[in-house]
């Protein structure tokens, strides 16, 4: 019974009241059903990182919310699956893939013995590996840069399929015992959701690297940096380091760009965002290592991060009221959360203009009344010391 009291005080300082709150902003949802909130640079300004002091009430009612980050989702299905009768047919390498295992599938991905080339591949199905008639499944380019150091794609991509084997026919360099087997892949994809974190960098170079310095808010979450690049700058393929002020790495990465014929055959990709994470930075700096070549004729770049929503049920048209700036305040727990479901015809609430809350007036201190009083605490023990005296 001895720590009651301090956990007395632990729940009234945690617990939330509209009174603790600095800041709040008018939620004006347009009628009843479920409705989002999105966290934006106002919030991020004055709110935790963790957005764990945002609060939604309806009159002095507190109402539940979901946190949801539109980070898009992956699910992967991965396998091995068995090579068969890899062979040489008319002069090309063909070979079979047992698929039988799979219910599903969308890529195959090929492990292959061999270094710079490029193969076009032809795919087709069939459930009887015996029977004449083959379905065209489409065809891939396959490509190994290793000389040039641009990278490499082995992997059929496929429409989604559910035939026991495929036929694979490689025209290209491509032994067949330098098949060495495959893995297999039924991927179910939601794209993301990004938005913009800072302005316009600060650019220049730094011997042979570009630099580009960002300012952001500290408590604003950083995901990602996008750049665009000329479309008229030819290949390139560039490695990308990211620090904070104080030179600290936070992530790196690679960009590129490669559209190139080979042996006949045309290779595209294209890549120009690098992912990491970071928060409770002051600057962020982007660092394009060039090497030998000139720099990159970068038209922009920015820092992004995932979108942050806040899923809600308005019980009716009226307006609701958004509170955060409470740094004391411990996370919300909600049923609503831990069961939250999404419907898919949620409607995005206007959220209006940011003012201070007018009841504000601050937790009360919960320090010690020694940490509160010093200079009493000092004038006790010098009068103690020259009574003693």
């Amino acid at each position: 019974m001895k720590n009651l009291p301090g956990l007395l005080a632990l729940v009234l300082f945690a617990s939330p009241s509209i009174s603790y709150f600095k800041y709040q902003r008018p939620v004006q949802p347009s009628g009843a059903g479920q409705y989002y909130l999105v966290v934006d640079e106002t919030v991020w300004m004055h709110a935790r990182a963790d957005v764990g002091d945002l609060r939604l009430y309806a009159g002095q009612t507190e109402t539940p919310y979901a946190v949801v980050v539109e980070r898009g989702s992956r699910q992967r299905d991965r396998k091995d699956v068995p090579v068969l009768q890899q062979s040489r047919v008319g002069g090309k390498t063909q070979f079979l893939i047992d698929m039988s295992g799979l219910a599903e599938y969308d890529r195959v991905e090929l492990k292959l013995g061999t270094k710079n080339f490029v193969a076009h591949a032809a795919v087709e199905g069939q459930d009887d590996p015996h029977d004449r008639q083959w379905a065209k499944l489409g065809d891939n380019i396959l490509y190994d840069f290793s000389r040039e150091n641009l990278g490499s794609n082995s992997t059929l991509r496929l429409p989604r399929s559910t035939f026991r084997y495929l036929r694979v026919t490689l025209d290209g360099p491509i032994k067949p015992d330098e098949v060495k087997g495959a893995a297999s892949e039924l991927r179910e994809e939601h794209k993301p959701v990004w938005r913009e974190v800072a302005g316009s960098p600060k650019q220049e170079q730094q011997g042979k690297d570009t630099v580009l310095t960002f300012g952001v808010a500290t408590s604003t979450p950083v995901e990602q940096v996008a750049f665009r690049i000329d479309p008229g700058q030819p290949n390139f393929r560039r490695e990308v380091e990211i620090q904070n002020e104080k030179g600290v790495r936070l992530g790196q990465g690679e960009i590129n760009r490669i559209h190139m014929v080979r042996a006949g055959q045309k290779i595209d990709s294209e890549r120009q965002t690098v992912e990491f994470f970071a928060s409770g930075q002051k600057a962020i700096k982007v660092i394009i290592h060039n090497g030998d070549d000139p720099p990159l004729r970068l038209q922009d770049a920015r820092l992004q991060q995932h979108e942050r929503r806040l899923y809600f049920d308005a019980p009716s048209p009226s307006g609701l009221t958004l509170y955060y700036g409470d740094e004391k305040l411990t996370r919300p727990v909600y049923d609503y959360a831990k069961l939250f479901q999404l419907d898919t015809g949620a409607r995005p609430a206007r959220l209006g203009p940011e003012t201070p809350n007018a009841a504000y007036i601050g937790r009360p201190d919960e320090r010690p009344w020694t940490d509160r009083h010093p200079a009493l605490l000092w004038i006790a023990i010098i009068a103690a010391v020259l009574i003693l005296g």
